[in-house]
């Protein structure tokens, strides 16, 4: 444990002194900080085997939100961190939140001495034994940014992608990600920057599709402590945050005309400026942009900036729907099945044949975020070694079966309609529940308030 690093975030001075008193018995390194906006400094110039982060800083006193924006944000910057949440306010039902939205564990204050050190222990012991790269995804199906922890690519079309991949990845091209929900834009995006001569510096994700206008700025900019009524310090942005790294720009298509300005000029003379400030700040990224969007037709409907398309589409990729692409579902399927056998403890070791035969004939609508939750739930629910079509539930109706012919059953192939419908049954799935709705479709509850005002649901 000589060589090990662990990080105590937290902004009681008393707090960071008794636990780093009781833990530097036990590891080489602890590093405490009062701040959490330095974490994307840290993070960027150290790499810790495991972080120990308070949940309740300057915002509010119990709530726990600011602990889980911090986790976002550290799993944003390096998907295989090692997080541990502690907090004076918890209770079971934080706790299994905090477990699902990607901490480690989760220990209460006043903690029990023997009990923190192995905490620590077990959460860097996970790190250690995931250093080949296979280790299991920390987020949980409520909070997952990828729909797998590597970039598979089995099917023709798949393969093609990963070969642009890997020539276009070394350079510091412009890249856009099309396609439909679900199909693992993330993901790629991921491999693009691991291949990268960036590696070695932060990822970092934005999903503008959850961002209010208001919030814009703010969070991509930065901004200055008095700048609005909540800023109590400075604070960088996810620009910032990304220096000398891979900033990925989720659902870009969803950005109103007057961000798009903002987000141009940032893109064009390659400096930020905080809110609040007039200080401009040099930002040194590579640009990532994914949507399921058609953007051309925006531009022609005048509600996305041409000239931000050409800045963003210096290369295109698109990946295709999983329905157009069953040589990836066998080889998805097990590589889901060999990380919830190990996270939930399950006995199950393999997919029948009859079941593979299934899965390739269904239509996946939720592509392979919907495909990932199934091989979750199934593993969950298995009542025995092996995986049949018993213990999945193929969608709602015949329809969301193919036909034999590699594509869905329904009357319509146009995404729209397929999104629409795929609204409509989570919706009465879980009796109008927008919460649950937007979890199972792997939204934001932002995004799905716009799409269900933009179909008239």
């Amino acid at each position: 444990m000589q060589t090990v690093k662990l990080l105590i975030v937290d902004d009681d001075p008393d707090v960071l002194l008794a636990a780093k008193l009781l833990l530097k018995r036990h590891i080489g390194q602890v590093d405490i900080e009062k701040n959490p906006d330095k974490l994307p400094f840290l993070l960027g110039n150290t790499r810790y085997d495991a972080i120990l982060l308070d949940m309740n800083f300057t915002r509010d006193v119990s709530s726990g939100k600011e602990g889980f924006d911090w986790l976002d944000r550290i799993l944003d910057a390096d998907p295989t961190a090692r997080v541990v949440l502690f907090t004076a306010y918890g209770d079971v039902e934080m706790a299994v939140r905090a477990i699902k939205a990607g901490a480690v564990d989760f220990v209460l204050k006043p903690w029990e001495n023997d009990k923190l050190v192995d905490v620590i222990k077990t959460a860097i012991a996970g790190k250690q034994d995931g250093a080949d790269g296979n280790n299991v995804p920390r987020r949980g199906t409520s909070g997952s940014t990828a729909p797998a922890d590597r970039f598979i690519a089995q099917s023709a079309a798949m393969r093609q992608i990963a070969e642009t991949v890997e020539r276009v990845a070394p350079t510091d091209a412009n890249i856009l990600i099309l396609g439909e929900n679900g199909t693992g834009k993330d993901v790629l995006a991921r491999e693009i920057h691991r291949l990268s001569n960036r590696r070695e510096k932060p990822f970092v994700c934005a999903d503008l599709g959850a961002l209010p206008d208001s919030l814009f700025e703010s969070e991509l900019f930065g901004h200055v402590r008095g700048a609005f009524t909540d800023a109590r310090d400075d604070r960088a942005g996810r620009f910032e945050e990304a220096q000398g790294g891979t900033i990925f720009l989720d659902e870009i298509g969803n950005v109103g005309l007057a961000q798009q300005a903002r987000l141009l000029t940032v893109l064009q003379q390659r400096q930020v400026t905080r809110v609040g400030s007039n200080k401009p700040r040099n930002v040194d990224v590579r640009l990532v942009c994914a949507t399921n969007a058609d953007l051309n037709a925006r531009v022609m409907d005048r509600s996305f900036r041409q000239d931000l398309l050409y800045r963003i589409n210096t290369i295109e990729l698109h990946i295709p729907p999983l329905r157009q692409r069953p040589d990836d579902i066998g080889p998805l399927a097990e590589h889901f099945l060999r990380i919830y056998r190990k996270q939930y403890n399950r006995p199950v070791g393999q997919i029948s044949p009859e079941l593979l035969k299934h899965l390739k004939q269904y239509a996946w609508p939720g592509n392979v975020r919907e495909l990932q939750h199934a091989i979750e739930r199934a593993v969950i629910l298995a009542r025995g070694n092996s995986l049949t079509p018993d213990d999945f539930f193929f969608g709602s109706s015949p329809s969301a079966m193919q036909n034999g012919s590699g594509l869905p059953g329904n009357d319509t192939l146009q995404i729209e309609d397929m999104e629409r419908r795929m609204i409509q049954q989570a919706m009465q799935k879980h009796g109008g529940n927008i919460t649950d709705v937007a979890r199972e479709l792997g939204l934001s509850r932002q995004a799905l308030y716009r799409r269900m005002e933009k179909y008239g649901l």
